[in-house]
């Protein structure tokens, strides 16, 4: 999941429609990014839910499209909400979004599915659909192929040009200036021949996370950030220095589909990520302080 704020609409599925009513007119995966993520998310299978929450409250998609045109989003997100429920029969919560990188991220919970879609699956076949459900809702990691493939075919969909917000790329921090940090490695790791911007994230709202991505790389716009909870004294240098290692390899080392499914990291990745000096140093840090990062 990006730290940019995509443009969405949250929404959930309403109870199925009564006989006589109005009918409904008729993955973290990631297609462009590659990012560093510590986690401690929960697999375990949820329970079904017999009641679908009935509610459903957002910010428009595209703020300039007209009013029908929102009218005719709004349905088709909700039929594909409730599509994905009675699929995997437990609540959806869908954000439907315009990213450029991040396609499709998800949360599970005990009792429900939040989940982040790109708008292209608005007009997703039932196949596609239902890898959707098999990957986020059931955790089987083999219907990525399905999601990627999908994905690639749907490329012209993706927007190209930047929100404005997403432009501003501050790499000073209050204790960390990143630009100095990846001269530095790129000096004395890659001969300078990594070439990309790097800055700041925008910090996300707080609220209580299970999981945090520490910084990712776009491959469309070269463009390298790293999340604000590292910009703080308690996070030593070489812990923010070793994502920012990882983040630059990634320029290396694109996403491969050799083996049916989307590699983030291939061997040649991790071969050379363990080059760094203070590598398993990091790793420990990461794991003894997740607490922390997750706290923001």
């Amino acid at each position: 999941m990006s730290s940019l704020p995509p443009q969405q609409m949250h929404l959930f599925p309403r109870s199925p429609v009564r006989e006589g009513a109005a009918s409904l007119p008729t993955r973290t995966r990631a297609a462009e990014s590659s990012n560093r993520l510590a986690t401690a998310l929960r697999e375990e299978e949820v329970p079904v839910a017999e009641n679908f929450h009935q509610e459903a409250a957002a910010r428009d998609l595209w703020s300039h499209v007209s009013v029908a045109t929102r009218e005719e989003l709004w349905a088709r997100a909700e039929a594909l909400a409730f599509r994905l429920s009675s699929e995997l029969r437990m609540p959806v919560r869908l954000a439907v979004t315009d990213n450029r990188s991040t396609m499709v991220s998800f949360r599970r919970s005990a009792h429900s599915l939040q989940l982040r879609l790109h708008h292209m699956f608005l007009d997703a076949p039932e196949p596609v659909v239902r890898a959707v459900a098999d990957y986020a809702g059931r955790g089987n990691r083999l219907a990525g192929g399905v999601l990627d493939d999908y994905i690639r075919g749907q490329q012209p969909r993706i927007r190209q040009e930047r929100h404005a917000a997403e432009a501003d790329l501050e790499p000073r921090g209050r204790c960390f200036d990143l630009q100095v940090l990846f001269d530095q490695l790129n000096c004395t790791w890659f001969q300078g021949s990594i070439q990309a911007r790097i800055g700041w994230g925008r910090m996300p709202p707080r609220r209580r996370r299970k999981s945090i991505r520490l910084g990712v790389y776009d491959h469309q716009t070269r463009e390298i950030r790293i999340h604000p909870a590292l910009d703080r004294p308690e996070v030593p240098s070489y812990f923010v220095e070793f994502i920012i290692f990882h983040e630059m390899l990634h320029q290396l080392f694109p996403s491969s589909n050799g083996t049916g499914r989307r590699v983030h990291h291939p061997r040649a990745f991790r071969d050379r990520e363990k080059a760094f000096p203070l590598y398993a140093a990091a790793l420990r840090w990461e794991r003894e302080n997740l607490n922390l990062l997750l706290r923001g």
